[in-house]
């Protein structure tokens, strides 16, 4: 599905079902160097049990015009932007890493648009190492290298994910590859780290937040440790908090237990 979103071409993945207003919505929002691939399970099953789904690739990534978000403030206008375009009051927000940010900043500035929060992968300050911030710039390669390292805890992912065979370093290697090169002009995944590692608000962003909250957290997480997401939970109005199996693309790497969360919070 395409949108015009602020005057760019958006694309929003909807696990192939047609937009039904009538339907709750469900907005999946990536994190750095990603698109909405990485939510693949999750989006699917979501569609087929009575929700709509919308997974965009955020601006100048991957399938989506326009340039990348320069700050978490900048992603969430365009998050806002996008409920517009859809014609969508209200939505569940979902967001993983850097998206978490983005979706927690979207449920701060118009609560009344959240119906629940959701926060994978989740950290505040999400502070990025002066030595990977300066890899995404000058050497991609090493820094897409790091990155993979980090953020799994096991070779292969389970059955029910992507199929057997199938290699998650590589396969996380590939998209961020691919993602990276769909924009010649800007180096998304510098622009990516500079806004999660300048983002100030998310304590004081947390406290205005009324819709309820679930945090995803991955049991050998690297890249954002559950402990760093303590101080949003201590702020949370309405917090409920699982921990999975996995490290920080715990979507892929523990697909079932993600979904099997998501669809326990999300229940009426």
């Amino acid at each position: 599905m395409e949108l015009i979103v602020n005057g760019r071409k958006t694309f929003c993945y909807t696990a192939g079902k047609p937009f039904d207003a009538a339907k709750p919505t469900a907005i999946f929002i990536h994190g750095v160097l990603n698109d909405h691939s990485v939510w693949i399970l999750q989006t699917r099953s979501l569609a087929h049990h009575g929700w709509n789904v919308l997974a965009p690739d955020l601006p100048g990534h991957a399938k989506s015009a326009g340039d990348p978000p320069a700050s978490t403030e900048a992603a969430c206008d365009f998050v806002l932007a996008l409920m517009d375009a859809a014609g969508v009051d209200k939505a569940a927000l979902i967001g993983h890493s850097f998206g978490a940010l983005i979706a927690l900043e979207a449920a701060a500035r118009a609560p009344q648009r959240a119906s629940h929060l959701v926060l994978v992968g989740v950290a505040f300050p999400m502070k990025v190492s002066p030595l990977l911030l300066e890899a995404s710039q000058n050497d991609p390669e090493k820094a897409i290298a790091m990155v993979n390292t980090f953020s799994h805890s096991t070779l292969a992912p389970p059955p029910s994910s992507l199929g057997p065979g199938t290699w998650l370093y590589g396969g996380s290697r590939a998209l961020m590859r691919r993602v990276l090169a769909s924009n010649p002009r800007v180096n998304v995944f510098h622009a990516g780290f500079k806004a999660c590692h300048a983002y100030a608000g998310g304590d004081a962003a947390m406290l205005k937040v009324t819709a309820p909250t679930l945090f995803v957290l991955g049991q050998h997480d690297q890249m954002t440790p559950p402990k760093a997401a303590q101080s949003l939970v201590r702020a949370a109005q309405h917090p409920t908090v699982v921990t999975v199996p996995g490290g920080h693309q715990m979507m892929l790497e523990a697909p079932e237990a993600v979904l099997a969360a998501l669809r326990e919070f999300l229940q009426p």
